[in-house]
């Protein structure tokens, strides 16, 4: 191929990415082995819940385009696509909950089982659609990962439409209220002003509030915060944000964030695509697992394929999605699959801190696997808040119950 010719052909796959077209040729490597499978897709609850106002959710978006003969993950991408624009889902995409800073920072990572192919982004800023960035990472770059501002000038340099700020009246109103219960010497609350609450004579200099809780001065600046303060910090951002769970300002599958969507063809082709916005008011830079190949999201073309949704950090510690589908390699059936990595995350969480009473994880994590047959499950550490997953088959989209390993 001439250079010239290189050119225009790169040039035409990036604006074909940025625009929204499809762009996998099966020119690729690829081998059909005369496999027959169940067509399928499934996912977590966001890829039937948010529509973005159109005639279908993502499982069935994703579905349909898997049964009419598009490429696995195009049409993969095109269904997560559609919550990733939802501003009404603040888990993902545009309107997803911000960091601690108020910027919302998106992660997203996709593989392509029969071309071995992978790409991600991490805490990318102003995209709308991480998922198609992270697609652009597979089929133009030898890397796998990208990150932060050179994610977002990658995306910038292939066309994507770059937005100031990605939060919506509903994340930005949200974040004010998680500032007003981290640091309410500062973040005033409106209403109470109005009403005249407060308690006569009481304390209004920020510094001295904070010192007289912390014991010392130092808490305005995450440079001059010792470890310990550092911990209690970050777990205070965390227990003001589960207490807004709790009140129902925030629905649970939003402070975690995260959608995972598999799919299978009838040719028994597998792939995968997971995007999130992160753990809700995270610190500014944190990746969770959903970027990272084995962790939020793995695929493997002769196996089948696995990703997560709920605590990152678990995953990723444990790789999680990755031996799932290692389990299934050595013959497990996709539920009891899931069901060994939720036990091998119990009994590895033996921080006192991640444990309830009766030491067990104080957290759930959710698990969608297929394998190469189309045969499929959804399960979770506790299957109590979040107790309902996405499937997509012959007979329709349609919400089933997630098993749980433990009760709670």
């Amino acid at each position: 191929m001439q250079r010239r010719d290189f050119i225009r052909t790169a040039a035409a796959s990036a604006g074909a990415l940025a625009t929204g077209a499809t762009s996998l040729e099966a020119t690729g490597p690829y081998v059909n082995r005369g496999f027959r499978a169940r067509p399928i897709v499934l996912s977590d609850l966001s890829g039937i819940a948010f529509n973005n106002g159109g005639p279908e959710s993502a499982v069935e978006r994703a579905y349909r385009g898997i049964t009419e003969g598009e490429d696995v993950l195009d049409a993969l991408i095109e269904g997560v696509n559609i919550p990733e624009n939802d501003p009404t889902e603040s888990g993902i995409g545009f309107g997803g909950l911000p960091n601690a800073d108020g910027v919302v920072q998106l992660d997203s990572c996709c593989m392509h089982g029969p071309r071995k192919w992978a790409g991600g982004v991490a805490g990318i800023e102003g995209v709308k659609t991480p998922s198609r960035v992270a697609r652009a990472v597979a089929e133009l770059t030898d890397h796998h990962l990208i990150a932060g501002i050179g994610a977002r000038e990658f995306a910038r340099s292939l066309g994507f439409e770059i937005h100031p700020d990605l939060n919506t009246d509903n994340s930005r109103q949200l974040w004010l209220e998680w500032q007003r219960r981290v640091d309410p010497g500062h973040w005033l609350d409106p209403n109470a002003r109005l009403q005249g609450q407060g308690r006569p004579g009481e304390e209004t200099d920020p510094d001295v509030i904070r010192r007289n809780r912390s014991g010392n001065g130092n808490e305005g600046a995450l440079a001059t915060l010792t470890p310990q303060e550092m911990r209690r910090r970050s777990d205070a951002y965390l227990s003001a944000g589960l207490d807004m769970v709790d009140e129902g300002l925030i629905p649970a599958h939003s402070f975690w964030g995260t959608i995972n969507c598999n799919g299978v063809s009838a040719d028994g082709d597998i792939c995968g695509v997971t995007t999130t916005s992160g753990l809700a008011w995270k610190i500014p830079g944190r990746v969770g697992d959903s970027p990272i190949l084995g962790a939020g999201l793995y695929v493997d073309n002769d196996v089948g394929a696995a990703g997560s949704t709920g605590r990152g950090e678990a995953n990723l510690y444990n790789l999680s999605s990755f031996m799932i589908v290692e389990f299934m390699r050595q013959g497990m059936a996709p539920k009891d699959a899931g069901m060994a990595m939720l036990e091998r995350i119990r009994a590895n969480t033996v921080e006192p801190r991640l444990q309830r009473e009766d030491g067990n994880p104080s957290f759930d994590v959710r698990f969608f696997v297929v394998n190469k047959a189309g045969d499929y499950a959804g399960v979770a550490m506790y299957g109590t808040a979040e107790n309902r997953f996405a499937v997509c088959d012959e007979n329709g989209a349609r919400e089933e119950t997630l098993e749980g390993l433990l009760e709670g």
